[in-house]
């Protein structure tokens, strides 16, 4: 089985001490987000790699060692979009964004690491003509540090809709969601950005973008993780969602968890939540979701 973690937190960004600690222990506890009990996840014993989720990787530099002396195979996600301010709050600044992933690089091999420009959110502080600056400027940085980049255009959930409107009327700024033809013109434009840098530009679930060219991207990447470890590992697709090529994997993160901030996030409801929930975050809690001076949730039934 593959490990994720995970798109519903920053593990490597905030929660290192805690992952290092159950991955000691071999185990962690997942809350069911649909109710119904908690679910014990082995992190070592029958593990065939992991992928990580992140904007910041640099604090969770231990823990990668750690992984790689068990000799699991792992992967990292890093996203890195350059967004203004108003639309991620609290992210690592691009420059020391491109520095660490520079640092993953080298210290663990180009095929280790992804770049996430990830979604695609058109404002009035980003728009088209912006994506294509920022996004050249930052696949020139990243040239010979990675070798794929996945996008995606924004979805719009209930969530998210309220939360783009609210920080749009505190900032003053306006945002749209293109038509599809825009959408597969613009992704057809980066994809010739990339290329350029020797960067192959794939699309996470949204086949409709799909082209010649731009293949559907595997976030839970089989084929990489195998490449990585040497061998070809067991596993299936198994996407989470229609257009998803994913491989199947459990996901040990909790939502409302991460406070960076990022407008168009749907694994947060509200900002000043989460960063509470950090601030009582309890790295020796058996879950993600243990706080300080409670009772873990998610307590190991065995």
């Amino acid at each position: 089985m593959i490990i994720s973690a995970s798109y519903r937190t920053d593990i490597p960004a905030f929660y290192r001490d805690w992952f290092l600690t159950r991955f000691a222990a071999g185990h962690c506890m997942v809350a069911n987000p649909y109710g119904g009990p908690p679910s014990r996840v082995a992190l070592r014993q029958g593990v065939d790699g992991y992928v990580f989720w992140t904007r910041n990787a640099r604090p969770f530099l231990p823990a990668l060692e750690a992984v790689r002396a068990a000799d699991l195979p792992f992967m990292l996600s890093w996203t890195v979009t350059g967004y203004p301010r108003p639309l991620e709050q609290a992210v690592l600044e691009t420059a020391a964004a491109v520095d660490g992933m520079r640092r993953i690089a080298a210290q663990f091999g180009r095929r280790a690491l992804v770049w996430r420009y990830d979604p695609i959110l058109v404002t009035d502080l980003t728009p088209p003509e912006w994506h294509c600056r920022t996004f050249a400027g930052l696949a020139r940085q990243l040239a010979g540090v990675v070798d794929e980049v996945v996008v995606s255009f924004a979805q719009i959930y209930r969530k998210t809709r309220r939360t783009l409107d609210l920080r749009g009327r505190q900032h003053g700024f306006a945002w749209r969601d293109p038509p599809l033809e825009e959408k597969r013109e613009a992704v057809a434009l980066l994809a010739g950005i990339a290329a350029e840098q020797g960067i192959t530009l794939s699309v996470c679930s949204q086949p409709e973008l799909e082209q010649q060219t731009v293949p559907a991207a595997r976030c839970i990447d089989l084929v990489r993780l195998s490449d990585l470890a040497g061998r070809p590992l067991p596993g299936r697709a198994k996407g989470h969602r229609p257009g998803c090529a994913c491989a199947e994997s459990r996901d040990i993160g909790a939502y409302d968890s991460c406070p960076q901030g990022c407008v168009y996030c749907y694994a947060v409801g509200n900002r000043q939540a989460a960063r509470d929930r950090l601030q009582r975050h309890d790295p020796d809690a058996l879950s993600l979701a243990g706080c300080k001076g409670s009772s873990d949730p998610d307590a190991d039934p065995a």
